[in-house]
């Protein structure tokens, strides 16, 4: 049992612009050496991209695009007698998050093209159309936990 007490999750404002939570989780996830203000361009404009390129909703396209990235199962090592197992494991939502948003800044980073405003907000415009890196990587995320199915009786 642990001596620490437990953590108290504070919580985080939402986003003033589109007033959204998970949008402000978004912005913190791409911020660098603390430049908020930086994310926070980077991010408004990717939604602007996504304003003109859609004729729907930005923080709509945005919620859709970080849902079709979320993984649902992924596989953690567990040692059982000498040889290590894959063992497929459910996430919890927080994590699921977490997970989805980072593979969408990470590929939108990786992309080329004139500004991260714009990279960002067509990898976003990719997720949401179920295309694009971050979206593949959740796939082969689902693809290897299916193939390592038969080892989910080494769940802990």
């Amino acid at each position: 049992m642990g001596r620490k007490k437990k953590t108290i999750n504070r919580g985080i404002m939402p986003d003033p612009k589109y007033n959204s939570v998970i949008v402000s989780k978004f912005v913190n996830r791409m911020m660098w050496q603390g430049k908020r203000s930086v994310s926070l361009g980077i991010v408004h404009g990717a939604m602007e991209t996504l304003r003109t390129k859609t004729d729907k909703e930005p923080l709509e396209v945005f919620l859709k695009a970080v849902e079709n990235v979320k993984p649902v199962v992924e596989v953690k090592s567990r040692r059982v007698g000498g040889a290590t197992y894959q063992v497929p494991v459910e996430i919890r939502e927080t994590r699921r998050e977490a997970l989805g948003m980072r593979w969408i800044i990470k590929a939108a980073r990786a992309r080329s093209g004139r500004g991260m405003d714009e990279r960002l907000g067509a990898e976003l415009l990719d997720a949401f159309n179920g295309t694009g890196a971050a979206f593949k990587k959740k796939e082969d995320t689902h693809k290897n936990a299916e193939a390592n199915k038969a080892f989910t009786h080494y769940r802990w």
